[in-house]
């Protein structure tokens, strides 16, 4: 039997405690049969040595972009032809911004613009950082580039506090750069939505709720795995795009019910995640409204139920609706299932102490004509691929019929 030719990663190393992490990366990577070359930027070396990366990767580590042994061939234009993919990780704030910007004033930038090869970003740092408009934009502009982001994940960080900027774990980075995955989904389109609406008051308020995204957008990265090609319609939220999926951002339930119209005839499944609100405001108001009355009364009108609208479609895709209830969790669940004529629906508690909106673990009620399954409590990312796997098999169910 040919042995399988070693993928060929090139790994950048900024300055970040989370390069700690990046000797036991660099191993996983190898288990899975990866060849790996290392460079660090000079920050980096103050977390981790070049010693400690060569002794795992069992090759020379550079960080110099002008060393004359080196650069006799050009090597650093070698390098980059060398890779199959540039993999950053830990991808620090400062080294996102410099890679937006175009630079190439060290080696990892140089090699960077000058490599083919698809750029994958693992981004560390505190939560703050992660959430600045700054560090936003420049990823937003990445990712238009096509660097494809892994993570961050969120909870407790060096500096003691909590929140989006943990770099993935070094066994997850290696399995979403290199494991296998199940194609059952292969050749279907999947268009989901995520997140919260927000509908505009003035142009400073608006009137939104608490849904993070967090559970689409797990679903999305999950769906991806099983070989569906993914659209993610978004409301705003500070989370990464996953790997492989086209993001449409939207703000309003209005712009949502459009971004959906506009490409759900080209879709096999749709699921809808997103905590779309039932009201907007009837008229927005052009300027700040003044806080002069001691009271203000708005006049709400019904958006769209793109959902129920989706579903009465003459040629419907596979429609998956979500329940968000405070109570009676599963009869609510149920009538919505009839009512607009689903095939399935994941229904959850909201306003507990466990689970619901802005948690990162989640319980699941999941519903169709014919049964039910229920998710316990568990990370949300782990229950978008348990419940992604559910659609599909419950997919490919109705196809059989």
């Amino acid at each position: 039997m040919t042995q399988q030719a070693a993928t060929k990663i090139l790994l950048g190393i900024s300055g970040g405690i989370a390069a700690y992490k990046t000797p036991d990366l660099i191993r996983r990577l190898r288990e899975r049969n990866a060849e790996v070359e290392v460079v660090m930027t000079r920050a980096a070396e103050s977390f981790v040595t070049p010693l400690s990366l060569q002794a795992v990767c069992g090759r020379s580590v550079r960080s110099a972009l002008l060393d004359p042994q080196a650069e006799a061939g050009m090597d650093h234009i070698e390098l980059a032809r060398w890779a199959d993919h540039l993999l950053v990780a830990p991808a620090s704030a400062h080294l996102l911004a410099r890679l937006a910007l175009g630079l190439a004033d060290d080696l990892l930038t140089t090699l960077a613009l000058a490599t083919t090869a698809p750029v994958w970003l693992a981004p560390a740092m505190n939560h703050q950082m992660w959430l600045h408009p700054a560090t936003q934009a420049n990823v937003q502009l990445l990712s238009a580039r096509g660097c494809v982001l892994l993570g961050p994940g969120s909870g407790s960080q060096a500096c003691g506090e909590i929140g989006p900027g943990r770099m993935l774990e070094p066994l997850d980075i290696a399995e979403r750069l290199l494991a296998p995955r199940p194609q059952c989904m292969a050749g279907r389109h999947v268009l989901i939505t995520a997140g919260p609406t927000q509908e505009a008051i003035d142009p400073v308020r608006y009137i939104g709720n608490r849904s993070s995204g967090k559970m689409g957008y797990a679903l999305a990265a999950a769906f991806t795995e099983l070989g569906a090609r993914v659209t993610l319609v978004s409301g705003p939220t500070a989370l990464a795009c996953p790997l492989g999926v086209e993001r449409v951002s939207i703000e309003s339930a209005g712009q949502l019910y459009e971004a959906v119209m506009q490409r759900v005839q080209t879709c096999s499944l749709f699921v809808a995640t997103a905590a779309v609100a039932d009201y907007r405001p009837q008229d927005v108001v052009a300027t700040k409204i003044k806080k002069e009355a001691s009271s203000l009364t708005l006049t709400l009108v019904r958006n769209p139920d793109i959902l129920a609208e989706v579903a009465a479609l003459p040629e419907a895709p596979f429609t998956v609706g979500f329940a968000a209830e405070t109570d009676a969790v599963e009869q609510h669940a149920m009538e919505k299932l009839q009512a607009k004529g689903l095939d399935m629906i994941a229904a959850n508690l909201v306003g507990a102490e466990h689970g619901g909106f802005g948690a990162d673990d989640n319980a699941l009620i999941v519903l169709w004509h014919a049964g039910r399954q229920v998710f316990p409590m568990m990370p949300k990312v782990r229950l978008g691929k348990e419940l992604a796997k559910l659609i599909a098999d419950r997919y490919a169910a109705s196809l059989a019929n």
